[in-house]
């Protein structure tokens, strides 16, 4: 697809995001065809279809066959209105028993190059929350891949996420309650158990957290994993997504947003963060590169609401990093030189095309 078009369908999908959003276009609405929008908007068929479609992904409007498309977002309940065995579809497409591979190649060459080129460098110790350069990167890669736009100094560098978990047990403090989604990834409710963190357990639904376990929790702050919550694969609807915002906007809450496995995605783009949605400086976004490079590199990275930076600094900045400089430095390549978006987005087309090859069977 050219860059025009991209440009072309993207625009056009996040406006008429906004406008279902903001209630422009209510629920059970029927929006323009394709082609009525494409003779208004001055853009090609194609570009309004990939809009659509993406649309259509994230819960905002549903197809009807002969009938056309109509708005299934409603900002006032917390479930989308797709049927009860759409809603559990699963975006990565069963990539636990895949090998998403990072090319080894690629990965041996930047070691050298960086061993070559930096080696004075890389048995110094870190600065405590990570080098600089590699936290610009990471700063510059949500920017372009998750519209995430923060400033590097909100980023924490840490070995993996069961390091960051224990830190945020350390910054938000064991005085407040938190709510796990129920299953949840194991380790997530040891780590703040030994943390001496209470926490609620809340049943998931088919789109997430169900409504009436959130409402009734007393927790001040949700761990959850919005696009593929593990074991079960479930991922949050739009609507869900701006229930768990506005869970956190009505009072003094705080949301952990835990993005497993989110490059993955077989969407037309990367889904998007509560991070990104969030209406108040209110969410901690967590990922690592466990996924998109390899396990064995146990390297992760938080980022936080710009309110808690200094009480971080102040209650948990004397903790040294606990990951190696000579890592950081090559991350820090692989991300500024193209090879980690190349090779997620290479990952990306071949899930999709499974998962397109799936559906059809």
């Amino acid at each position: 697809m050219k860059k025009t078009d991209d440009s072309a369908y993207m625009k056009l999908y996040k406006q008429i995001k906004k406008n279902i959003v903001d209630g422009v276009y209510p629920y059970n609405t029927k929006i323009p065809s394709k082609r009525t929008l494409a003779s208004e908007a001055g853009v090609s068929v194609i570009s309004v279809e990939h809009a659509y479609d993406l649309l259509r992904d994230e819960g905002y409007i549903r197809s009807v066959e002969k009938s056309g498309y109509f708005v299934d977002f409603r900002a006032t309940d917390g479930f989308s209105s797709f049927p009860e065995e759409m809603q559990s579809v699963n975006t990565s497409f069963n990539s636990n028993s895949d090998r998403l591979v990072f090319p080894v190649s690629v990965l041996s060459k930047t070691m050298r190059n960086i061993l070559t080129n930096r080696q004075d460098e890389i048995l110094l110790k870190s600065p405590n929350a990570g080098l600089p350069e590699f936290r610009e990167a990471i700063s510059k890669y949500l920017a372009r891949n998750k519209d995430i736009h923060i400033d590097p100094s909100a980023i924490v560098i840490g070995s993996g996420a069961e390091y960051l978990y224990n830190l945020i047990a350390g910054l938000i403090g064991s005085d407040r309650i938190f709510a796990l989604e129920d299953p949840s990834y194991e380790k997530i409710r040891k780590v703040y158990k030994n943390a001496n963190v209470k926490y609620e357990l809340l049943a998931l639904g088919n789109d997430g957290i169900e409504s009436k376990a959130l409402n009734k929790t007393k927790a001040q702050v949700l761990h959850i994993s919005p696009f593929r919550s593990f074991p079960t694969g479930i991922s949050a609807s739009a609507s869900k997504r701006y229930e768990y915002i506005r869970w956190a906007d009505s009072s003094d809450r705080i949301i952990v947003e835990d993005d497993f496995e989110s490059e993955f995605s077989v969407l037309g783009k990367p889904v998007e963060t509560l991070f990104s949605m969030a209406t108040k400086d209110n969410v901690i976004y967590l990922n690592t590169f466990s996924k998109t490079i390899s396990p064995a590199i146990r390297v992760g990275y938080m980022v936080l609401p710009e309110h808690l930076i200094d009480t971080f600094n102040k209650k948990l900045g004397f903790y040294s990093c606990t990951v190696p400089t000579f890592e950081q430095l090559v991350l820090t390549e692989l991300i500024n030189n193209g090879s980690f978006e190349r090779h997620i987005n290479r990952i990306r087309r071949q899930l999709r095309s499974r998962h397109t090859n799936h559906e059809q069977q």
